[in-house]
């Protein structure tokens, strides 16, 4: 290539490094992070204490009774045994859901009292409660972000385990790395706001300056250089 050329692709890629380079630094250590634990385990899926599933009595027979405007969409229904009580579910697409007894009637909302003690049979250390905070559906917490009512159970290791107060279920487990991971994940993308982002002009402008930093410093891999002379 041309010599002058290659001068002026020299000083591109010199200012561009300067641009560039928090960008890269930020997204290079995030994505170490980020790979840093199985995802699994950032999930809190390890804390999870296995759930023995007991078969339903033969002569169970289930009519819930729905209202008679209900006209949401139904995603799932599934009916287990939890503890002697038969609990039907019912999960909306707005991702609502509601519990129904034995008898077809719906169940009450789910207390801090019962979000405590099922914390405790189904998570690793699940006993050791520091507090318990409701949360309403427009409300979330950030490490959570689900529009859904919740019992946010903190444990004293800082984990964080949320209880449906609708589904009476486990929703979420977010562990201190989580949290760490969930940080990571806003560096990543450039939104630590709603770190739900992935397509914005920032990240789109650095991206594409990283790119261009890149196809630059390729073409000056090609750069010849004069020998120097042997002594």
């Amino acid at each position: 290539m041309n010599a002058k050329l290659m001068q002026r692709f020299a000083r591109w890629h010199i200012w561009l490094g300067w641009a560039i380079a928090v960008p890269l630094m930020m997204w290079t250590l995030s994505g170490l992070v980020m790979v840093a634990r199985p995802i699994e385990q950032v999930r809190g899926e390890h804390l999870r204490l296995p759930v023995e599933e007991q078969a339903l009595p033969p002569d169970v027979q289930i009519a819930v009774q729905l209202p008679a405007d209900s006209t949401r969409p139904v995603r799932s229904v599934t009916t287990q045994v939890e503890g002697r009580t038969t609990v039907t579910r019912i999960a909306y697409l707005d991702g609502t859901s509601e519990r129904f007894g034995a008898d077809g009637r719906a169940m009450a909302p789910l207390t801090d009292v019962e979000a405590r003690l099922l914390v405790a049979e189904r998570i690793v250390g699940g006993d050791a409660v520091a507090s318990v905070t409701r949360f309403a559906a427009e409300d979330p917490p950030l490490d959570f972000r689900r529009e859904i009512p919740v019992w946010q159970v903190a444990l004293e290791d800082g984990t964080h385990v949320y209880v449906g107060i609708e589904s009476g279920a486990i929703e979420a487990v977010r562990t201190r790395f989580w949290r760490v991971f969930d940080l990571m994940w806003g560096l990543h993308i450039m939104d630590l706001e709603s770190r739900e982002d992935t397509s914005h002009p920032v990240l789109i402008l650095f991206a594409g300056l990283a790119l261009l930093g890149t196809l630059l410093g390729t073409a000056l891999l090609f750069r010849r250089r004069r020998s120097r002379p042997l002594r």
